[in-house]
């Protein structure tokens, strides 16, 4: 019986967990963590603001909001993979961040009256989820008018050279990585395989607008290997 995309990135993840934030690491050469920091600085997040990361795995960027709205700020993280969660929980108690909660849910439905959060963001996972459209248009709903949506995700380089290393990189070396470092040769060629097939940086901006969004910000990163984008809900 094939497996719906759903099903297969949620058995993905609940067998790689363990790894990930090591493999996050190693496959982006810790660029992430740069690319994040930056996009936190355009985002310019405040004091006492509420927050939600969609898809928020292991609860990297769930943490850094924490951190940015301080302990009179409210962070939500969602995701549907419990063992990924577990991670997140472990990390949340040790830093003692009382303002952090993680829940199991679904992107595509998110658990959450309309307008209430100041920041909705979604890191490195919108390319495996089974409609990029219907997640940003939820995300577009729970976000307060005037608030921000915010997508840190791989892309798809355009320059010619950097565009066919980047190919061969994900869909030959990753894998690799993933065999040696994580045991998880099968796992991480789906990963490369979203990657490969996720929307380019004009195409992803459309769907922002498509969803309800204005005032839409592209950052490319290291050669476009990666991209922010940013849209602004309307106030009326």
């Amino acid at each position: 019986m094939t497996q719906s995309k759903e099903e297969r990135v949620h058995d993905v993840f609940e067998k790689i967990y363990n790894k990930y934030d090591t493999m996050n690491g190693i496959i982006s050469f810790r660029r992430h963590i740069a690319w994040r920091k930056q996009t936190m600085k355009i985002m310019n997040v405040q004091k006492g603001m509420k927050a939600l990361d969609v898809c928020c795995g292991t609860g990297e960027w769930t943490i850094a909001l924490a951190n940015t709205v301080g302990k009179d700020g409210e962070v939500v993280g969602l995701d549907f993979s419990k063992n990924m969660l577990s991670i997140g929980e472990e990390k949340v108690k040790n830093m003692h961040l009382d303002q952090v909660k993680l829940i199991h849910g679904n992107a595509m439905e998110l658990p959450f009256e309309d307008n209430y959060f100041d920041v909705v963001t979604i890191g490195f996972g919108l390319r495996n989820v089974p409609d990029y459209y219907q997640v940003l248009k939820e995300m577009t709903r729970v976000v307060k008018p005037g608030g921000i949506v915010v997508c840190l995700e791989t892309s798809q380089p355009t320059a010619f050279g950097v565009r066919h290393v980047y190919k061969a990189y994900f869909k030959y070396i990753m894998p690799i990585f993933g065999k040696i470092f994580a045991k998880s040769f099968k796992e991480y060629s789906w990963l490369q395989e979203s990657a490969s097939t996720f929307p380019g940086m004009n195409e992803l901006a459309n769907l922002f607008k498509k969803a309800g969004l204005e005032k839409i910000k592209i950052k490319p990163y290291t050669f476009g290997v990666a991209a922010m984008h940013l849209g602004v809900k309307p106030k009326s």
